[in-house]
This record gives structure tokens, C-alpha cells and sequence, in this order.
């Protein structure tokens, strides 16, 4: 067998092994996040960063822990707060919801459609709900998001809510269906 000699065409052996390494690597790399304390697992397609913010939702502003990454052209995100009880959820959720749709709505052109979705374990009240965004951007670049929320009562009464989003059209066209679908409340 004869020994190639990457050096001579001009390629370092460590540049090569870069290459080919990066050509092996899935764009979807797949894995399970706990999120809210273990009550829902996410299936994100890259290793997550994690962050909390203050959100405005109605007349509260309310602390929000989130995870999310960029894979494939697309940004994969969970957010999650809890709230005293159903009523407090379901405000919240419907100025989730209602804020999300306006932002959307300016940034595509009104191209927003919403419907309610099945999410297995969810409460059927606040009843989860999807809006799915499609447009463009000032410069013609195209602008979609996929987002959904819905919540989970607990036993102490409290209610985690959750937002599962899809910004951009990912590269493969399952990876928001993989995405939404890997979302599993305990």
C-alpha cells in the first residue's frame, strides 16, 4: 500500500483530518434536554445554551428559564415558567400568544395562521395552540417561525407552561416535525 503525502499536494495531514472529520459531522446531532424540573424532556438538535429573562406577560412580568440552539439554518428554543394555577397560566399564555402574534404579524406581513395542537400529557386547559409565521425580511430573506405553546398542571397545584419555537426553515425538511414531536411531558 503507498503512503500519500498530504503535504505535497499542499494539505497538512491535521487540515485533512479537520476536513474529513467536518464531513462526518451531522447537522442534526440530536439529543434530550430536561427542562422545568425533568417535567418535559425537548429533543434538540444541538447542544443547548441556557439562559433566564423577565418576560411581560399581561400585567406581570414573569422570570422564563430557556434553552435553545442553531442547527441547520434554524433556531431550536424551549422557554418555561410556572404559574400559580390554571387561571394565571392561561393569561399568561394567551399574552404569550397574543404578543408573539403581533411581532409576527409586522415582520411577515400578516402572513400568521394559528390552530390548536396535540401535545400528549399536555392540560387540556390553557389548550395547547401553534402559530406558524411565513415571509420575508426587509432584504427578501425569508422569515418563519413555528411556535407552540401548551402546559402541564402539577401536583401542588401549580402549572408549568412551556413555548416550543422553530425560527428560520431548517435545512431538513423534518427537523421541525422531529423537533415538535421529541417534546415529551413526564
Amino acid at each position: 500500500m503507498r503512503r500519500r503525502d498530504f503535504s505535497s499536494a499542499g494539505v497538512s495531514l491535521p487540515a485533512a483530518a479537520i476536513v474529513l472529520l467536518a464531513a462526518c459531522s451531522p447537522t442534526f446531532n440530536w439529543r434530550d434536554v430536561p427542562m422545568a424540573d425533568g417535567d418535559l424532556t425537548a429533543l434538540l438538535p444541538c447542544k443547548p445554551d441556557r439562559a433566564e429573562r423577565s418576560i411581560p406577560l399581561g400585567a406581570t412580568t414573569v422570570a422564563v428559564q430557556m434553552a435553545g440552539c442553531e442547527a441547520g439554518d434554524a433556531t431550536f428554543a424551549i422557554a418555561t415558567a410556572r404559574a400559580g394555577n390554571a387561571a394565571e397560566a392561561e393569561a399568561w399564555l394567551n399574552a404569550w400568544r397574543a404578543s408573539t402574534r403581533a411581532q409576527w404579524q409586522a415582520a411577515t406581513g400578516g402572513q400568521v395562521s394559528e390552530a390548536p395542537v396535540s401535545v400528549v400529557h399536555a392540560a387540556p386547559k390553557p389548550a395547547p395552540w401553534q402559530i406558524e409565521a411565513h415571509g420575508a425580511d426587509a432584504a427578501g430573506k425569508p422569515n418563519e417561525a413555528r411556535v407552540r405553546w401548551f402546559a402541564q398542571l402539577q401536583r401542588d397545584g401549580s402549572v408549568a407552561i412551556f413555548q416550543a419555537t422553530v425560527l428560520g426553515k431548517p435545512s431538513a425538511p423534518d427537523a421541525a416535525g422531529t423537533f415538535f414531536d421529541g417534546l415529551r411531558l413526564r
